[in-house]
């Protein structure tokens, strides 16, 4: 019987590294993705295709892994324990870690050449003519309101339950 062996890649993300192969379904640490958004993880350090293996220096060049994001999540709970003896030192810390779970959908190997997206011809923006105001008009409003004059209170504080007010002025 014959039998092909499966494109996979090592790839990278979150300081963590996987082999993947199309299909697969992985948890990886929190990625900003909304669920059922995709991700292009460009960081893949192997791609071995059958018998033809390409490995990066440190990463392989127009290689591309594609992956859907299903959901994100916490993980399980991991107790963190700290312990002294004979001194009565003991603290208990629970952690939960946040992760991502993608589905992997396509590894693209480095040379296959992207399907070139389609140009649609985009339709002509129509502007709306803008009308001009006049700037003297402006200046003349500006000027003709009154001067007002104000006074201004300072506030001082002298005690904690007394507060004197001048004004301005000085009175």
């Amino acid at each position: 019987m014959f039998w092909r062996l499966k494109i996979y890649a090592i790839i990278e993300t979150g300081g963590k590294q996987y082999k993947v192969t199309e299909g697969q379904t992985i948890d990886v640490e929190r990625l900003d993705v909304a669920d059922g958004g995709t991700v292009e993880l460009d960081r893949v350090l192997l791609v071995a295709d059958g018998e033809k293996v390409t490995v990066g220096n440190p990463v392989v060049e127009g290689a591309r892994v594609k992956a859907t994001a299903k959901e994100s999540g916490k993980g399980d709970k991991v107790i963190v324990f700290k312990y002294k003896s004979k001194v009565r030192y003991r603290r208990r810390n629970g952690h939960r870690q946040l992760f991502t779970r993608l589905s992997i959908d396509s590894i693209t190997a480095p040379g296959v050449a992207k399907p070139k997206p389609v140009k649609t011809e985009k339709p002509a923006k129509t502007t709306k003519p803008t009308i001009a105001k006049p700037v003297k008009a402006v200046k003349a409003a500006k000027e003709t309101k009154p001067a007002t004059a104000t006074k201004t209170t300072i506030v001082r504080k002298t005690t904690r339950r007394k507060k004197k007010e001048e004004t301005a002025d000085g009175a």
